[in-house]
C-alpha cells in the first residue's frame, strides 16, 4: 500500500507540472505559467519571459512530442523515469529525448520556483541550508560562482535527497540531475536566452538580481515533498 501511495503521489506531482503520459506515444503538454508574463520584473521583463516559456519551452515540449511519436517502451514511463534511464531510449531519438525532456523538466521546474518577492527561507528549509552550506549568503555566493563560471549554456542547481541533504552542481545544455537519479530543489537557467535581452553579456548581474523572484514558499514545498518521496521535476 504504501508504495502504491507515493506512486499515486508522484503522478499527481507530474499532472501538477504540465506533464503526463498516455501509454505508448505519451503525450507531453506545456504547463501554463503561474503568474502574468511581467511578474518578474524588473529582474527578468516580460518580454524574456514571454519568449522563454511560449516559444523556447513549447519547442522543447514539440520536439519530445515528435520523439515520442515514434513509439518504443521508453514511452511508458514518467519524465523523471526517461531522464535517469536515457541508455534504455533507442539511439536513434536519445540526443533528442535528452535534449528535449530535459528542458521540459528543467523550465517546468523553473517556473514554479518563481514569481515571489525573494527575501530568505524559513522553518526546515533555512536550518537545511545554514547546515549544509554554512549561511543562506555563502549558498547565494556559491551559486553564483557556479553560474558565471559554467561555460557556454546550462543549468545551476540546488539538488535535494530524500534525506534532506542539499547539494550545488551544474549541468550544461538541457542536462539535468534527473537523469543521476537526484531530484532539483531549484535551479537557474543560464542560457543566453534567459537574460540576453535585459542583461546582455552580463550573466553575473542576472544572476544577481534572479533571486529576487524566488517564491521560498513554493521551494519549501518541494523541499517537504522530496523528503516525502513525492518531488518529481
Amino acid at each position: 500500500m504504501p508504495s502504491e501511495i507515493t506512486g499515486n503521489m508522484l503522478k499527481a506531482g507530474a499532472a501538477m507540472l504540465g506533464f503526463h503520459r498516455d501509454g505508448e506515444g505519451g503525450t507531453y503538454s506545456l504547463p501554463a505559467l503561474p503568474y502574468a508574463y511581467n511578474k518578474n520584473e524588473p529582474a527578468i521583463d516580460a518580454e524574456t519571459m514571454r519568449l522563454h516559456h511560449d516559444r523556447h519551452h513549447a519547442s522543447y515540449v514539440q520536439k519530445l512530442k515528435a520523439a515520442a511519436s515514434k513509439g518504443g517502451s521508453w514511452t511508458k514511463k514518467s519524465l523523471p523515469e526517461i531522464l535517469a534511464s536515457l541508455s534504455s531510449v533507442p539511439e536513434s531519438v536519445r540526443p533528442a529525448v535528452r535534449t528535449n525532456a530535459g528542458g521540459h523538466a528543467n523550465h517546468s521546474m523553473f517556473w514554479q520556483i518563481m514569481g515571489g518577492d525573494g527575501g530568505r527561507p524559513t522553518g526546515d528549509l533555512a536550518a537545511a541550508i545554514a547546515r549544509d552550506f554554512g549561511s543562506f549568503e555563502n549558498l547565494q555566493a556559491a551559486f553564483n560562482n557556479a553560474g558565471v563560471g559554467l561555460t557556454g549554456s546550462g543549468w545551476v542547481f540546488v539538488t535535494v535527497d530524500s534525506d534532506g541533504k542539499l547539494g550545488l552542481t551544474t549541468k550544461p545544455n538541457q542536462d539535468t540531475p534527473l537523469m543521476d537519479g537526484e531530484r532539483v530543489l531549484f535551479g537557474n537557467d543560464v542560457w543566453e536566452h534567459a537574460y540576453y535581452l535585459r542583461y546582455n553579456d552580463r550573466r553575473a548581474d542576472y544572476l544577481r538580481a534572479w533571486w529576487s523572484v524566488l517564491d521560498w514558499d513554493k521551494i519549501g514545498e518541494r523541499y517537504e515533498a522530496a523528503k516525502r518521496g513525492a518531488l518529481t521535476v
